[in-house]
C-alpha cells in the first residue's frame, strides 16, 4: 500500500514536471514568430511569408486545449494554460497577418480562419456525441496529434513549394 502511493506522489511529480518543460517549450516556440512580425509590421507587408503555420498552429491549440478541459480529460490545467496562452499568440499573429496582407490574401487568410472556427465547432460538437468518456478522451487526443503533426510539417509545405526559399537555405 505504502509503495503504491509513493508510486502515485512519483509520477504526479514527473506529470508535472514534464507539464511545466512543456510549457516553457511550447511558449519558446510561441514566441519565435516574434521577429517575423516586427518585419511585416516595418515593412507593412507580409511579403513572401505564409500565414498557414499560424492557422495549424490556432486548430492545434484550439484542439489541444479542448482536449485539456474536464468535459474531455481531468487533472490537465497545465495543457489549458498553454494552449489559451497559444491561442492567443496564434491570432494576434493571424490578425496581425490579415492588416499587412495584399488583398488576396487577406480573402485567404479569413477564409480559413472562418473554415477552421467551423471545424473547431464541428469537433466540439461532434466529441460531445461520444458518450464514453474514454472513447471521447482517446478521439480527441488523436486530433490533437494530428493537428500537432500538421503544425510542425506546415513550414516544411511552404519551404518545397517555394523553390527560391529552399535555393536560398540549402
Amino acid at each position: 500500500m505504502i509503495q503504491s502511493s509513493t508510486s502515485d506522489s512519483i509520477e504526479s511529480i514527473l506529470k508535472e514536471a514534464a507539464g511545466f518543460a512543456g510549457n516553457i517549450f511550447a511558449f519558446g516556440l510561441f514566441v519565435s514568430p516574434i521577429p517575423t512580425f516586427r518585419r511585416i509590421i516595418r515593412n507593412r507587408s507580409t511579403e513572401h511569408f505564409s500565414g498557414l503555420p499560424y492557422i495549424y498552429a490556432l486548430l492545434n491549440c484550439w484542439i489541444c486545449l479542448w482536449y485539456g478541459t474536464p468535459l474531455i480529460s481531468s487533472n490537465n490545467l497545465l495543457i489549458m494554460t498553454v494552449n489559451t496562452m497559444g491561442s492567443v499568440f496564434q491570432l494576434v499573429y493571424i490578425i496581425l497577418f490579415i492588416i499587412y496582407a495584399d488583398k488576396r490574401k487577406k480573402t485567404r487568410m479569413c477564409g480559413l480562419l472562418s473554415g477552421e472556427a467551423i471545424l473547431f465547432a464541428i469537433i466540439v460538437m461532434g466529441s460531445l456525441q461520444i458518450h464514453d468518456h474514454e472513447v471521447r478522451k482517446i478521439v480527441v487526443g488523436v486530433l490533437s496529434g494530428i493537428t500537432l503533426i500538421s503544425m510542425f510539417a506546415s513550414p516544411l509545405f511552404i519551404i518545397v513549394s517555394s523553390p527560391q526559399i529552399l535555393h536560398h537555405h540549402v
